[in-house]
């Protein structure tokens, strides 16, 4: 009987219950994305670390993991790492902001790269054919759409692209090491190196010896675990601290949103309280009655904003798939339904709470 008194008060006002559906779904729309962005774009940056073949990374001192611009490590000491015991290649690169949203660019030795990460998969053009020539992924490729002969702007001179290759190493963008270092002012300097063994069983040795070694004191010096392992939210301190602003800010909206909702409807409804009053309702069995209204809306909602997040996948992924990347976060919809409906009740308790303290004849005469 409540259930379905319940079903035919939010069928009664069908625009302010769609209303109030949206922008719940709204808000758990927000919060699923924005946690689907951040983990898709760590796991992206973490697979890309792992396409470049490397078992040890080196970063040079004073220098955050995180952080990959700036140029300060000898090219030279490429050659000291190659010659080490186990070690089977050795390479650098140096990078640089694109100047394009959040991408760089990665300067290269190509043949070395290619031999350490057992080459790039390319889907149109090829390698560096000339001093002009620039090689691109296919995500990014795609979004700007870009051929091969196409000119692109990138550190504020036109390339030509010359290949375009299939994504998961490194990075996005590549040119010539040696060209990046002179357009830069950065002749002779590297950002990182990467280190391939004969056997990856060595890496604790090897990085061990490394660290051992006082003229390398203060480089960071890290297994590709160790590496890849340092890019989560809790070593990105901004992340988290975001990611809380934006759900208080939505369940905030969530909550507003109901509560003005239900504050009319409860007006609205006045006379039908009156009578249900006079029928010998209760108090709890309103309040009960406008709870489950809450939450029926709170539930709702949150399954559109689960459907909205395949949506905003779609549209990232369309718009702007060179620069982020967003997961569906099923381990997330719980906590978004459960914010929901919670959220959706706790804005329906004051229009509850007007509602059982009305007077009888008071809300019978209401018009």
């Amino acid at each position: 009987m409540v259930n379905q008194l319940v079903a035919e008060n939010l069928k009664h006002r069908p625009v302010r219950t769609l209303l109030s559906i949206v922008a719940i779904g709204i808000e758990v729309v927000l919060i699923l994305t924005l946690v689907g962005l951040s983990r898709g774009m760590i796991d992206e940056a973490q697979r890309r670390a792992r396409g470049v073949g490397a078992d040890i990374w080196v970063r040079p001192p004073g220098t955050s993991v995180l952080s990959l611009s700036g140029a300060s490590m000898p090219e030279k000491m490429i050659a000291y790492f190659a010659s080490q015991p186990h070690v089977v290649v050795a390479t650098g690169s140096i990078v640089q902001s694109a100047g394009t949203g959040l991408d760089n660019v990665q300067g290269i030795q190509i043949e070395h790269f290619e031999k350490m990460s057992g080459g790039f998969r390319y889907l149109e053009g090829g390698p560096f054919a000339g001093s002009e020539d620039l090689i691109v992924d296919e995500r990014y490729a795609s979004q700007n759409k870009l051929k091969v002969g196409s000119r692109w702007k990138v550190i504020n001179r036109e390339w030509r692209v010359g290949g375009i290759v299939e994504p998961g190493k490194l990075t996005r963008l590549f040119l010539p090491m040696n060209l990046v270092q002179d357009l830069t002012g950065n002749t002779g300097k590297i950002s990182q190196i990467f280190i391939k063994l004969d056997d990856s069983k060595n890496t604790a040795e090897v990085v061990a010896a490394f660290k051992a070694n006082p003229q390398l004191a203060g480089y960071g010096i890290f297994s590709i675990d160790e590496y890849t392992s340092l890019w989560s939210i809790d070593n990105l301190p901004a992340i988290k601290p975001f990611i809380f602003i934006v759900i208080f800010i939505a369940v905030t909206v969530g909550f507003i949103v109901v509560f003005l909702s239900m504050y009319t409807a409860v007006l609205e409804r006045t006379r039908e309280i009156g009578v249900l009053k006079s029928l010998g309702a209760q108090p709890g069995y309103i309040l009960g009655i406008l709870l489950r209204e809450a939450g029926v809306l709170g539930l709702l909602g949150a399954v559109l904003g689960v459907i909205f997040s395949f949506g905003t996948r779609m549209l990232v992924a369309r718009f702007a798939g060179a620069m982020l990347v967003q997961h569906i976060v099923p381990d997330w919809w719980p906590y978004t339904t459960a914010l929901a409906v919670g959220g959706a009740m706790l804005g329906t308790l004051y229009p509850a709470w007007k509602a059982v303290r009305q007077d009888t004849l008071e809300a019978l005469s209401y018009d």
